[in-house]
């Protein structure tokens, strides 16, 4: 196991995905960078160079570990491959935290590669919680949660999804993880007002905070239409989100996820330094 007692936890500070395009950079002038996320899935194989570059960022930074294939939303058990292959990761890199997402991606042992939604009903309520103790229970630690991005709503819904959320996590004693760019994009799409939204958002359970930028399109009636696509710089309007976030919820580590089309670092790096500008605007 690495020691990393003095990267037990993720600083109220910016942060970026990592990429391995990036690590001379990174290892040589981080800027503004004080933490980064990996992908959970880009690190279950047992060696090579994304494992030994991994080894040594952990070394120097604190490290966020982002689930995107455990489909804890769906009908089906969890995969206990997975599930196993995740802890390993998680016992040798002991990350500062880990998280996943509240949706599905799996059914009838066929993988789809999106995360999809679900209704918040009592009944996925309870099968999300049972998925999340089993979850914890094998990792041995809490993870975060976080919010979707959502283009439809379920008729069949009966929680908000900010009540849904704030339930999951008193079952389960989970975290929760805001992607504020998410917040944005399922307003715009549902209509609905996004600070109303954060207003709703049980903040004290919140572990991170992420930003990341979408697409913009329309509807077949000609109204905006948002795909959350990882892929460019984060607008404007998210920003601004961000800032009314943080001044309720007090700093918060910040992450900024660019997953396609990824820039060069000094693109990057500006973006998580305009995150660190937010945080330091935020009384401690």
């Amino acid at each position: 196991m690495l020691d990393a007692a003095s990267h037990d936890r993720l600083p109220a500070a910016a942060g970026v995905g990592y990429k391995p395009q990036h690590f001379t950079r990174v290892t040589a002038d981080p800027g503004a960078v004080k933490w980064l996320e990996i992908h959970a899935e880009n690190y279950m194989g047992d060696g090579g160079r994304p494992l030994a570059q991994l080894r040594r960022l952990a070394e120097s930074f604190a490290m966020s570990v982002h689930g995107v294939g455990l489909s804890i939303g769906g009908e089906d058990p969890l995969d206990a491959g997975h599930l196993s292959r995740l802890k390993h990761l998680v016992g040798w890199l002991n990350p500062a935290s880990f998280s996943e997402h509240l949706a599905w991606s799996t059914h009838d042992s066929r993988f789809y590669n999106d995360l999809l939604p679900l209704p918040y009903t009592d009944a996925s309520l309870q099968r999300i919680c049972d998925h999340i103790d089993q979850l914890q229970d094998t990792i041995g630690r809490p993870m975060l949660l976080e919010n979707p991005s959502s283009y439809l709503a379920f008729a069949e819904s009966t929680w908000s999804e900010p009540a849904f959320l704030a339930e999951i996590s008193r079952r389960t004693g989970c975290g929760l993880l805001l992607d504020v760019n998410n917040v944005f994009v399922s307003a715009t799409n549902l209509d609905f007002s996004p600070q109303g939204y954060i207003d709703a958002f049980p903040l004290e359970k919140v572990g991170e905070i992420h930003l990341g930028g979408h697409d913009e399109d329309e509807d077949e009636h000609g109204r905006p239409l948002l795909i959350d696509s990882h892929g460019r710089a984060v607008v404007d309007p998210v920003w601004a989100l961000l800032d009314y976030t943080l001044a309720q919820s007090g700093p918060k580590p910040v992450l900024v996820e660019w997953d396609n089309d990824v820039p060069d670092w000094p693109t990057l790096e500006a973006e998580a330094a305009r995150a660190a500008a937010a945080l330091e605007r935020i009384p401690a």
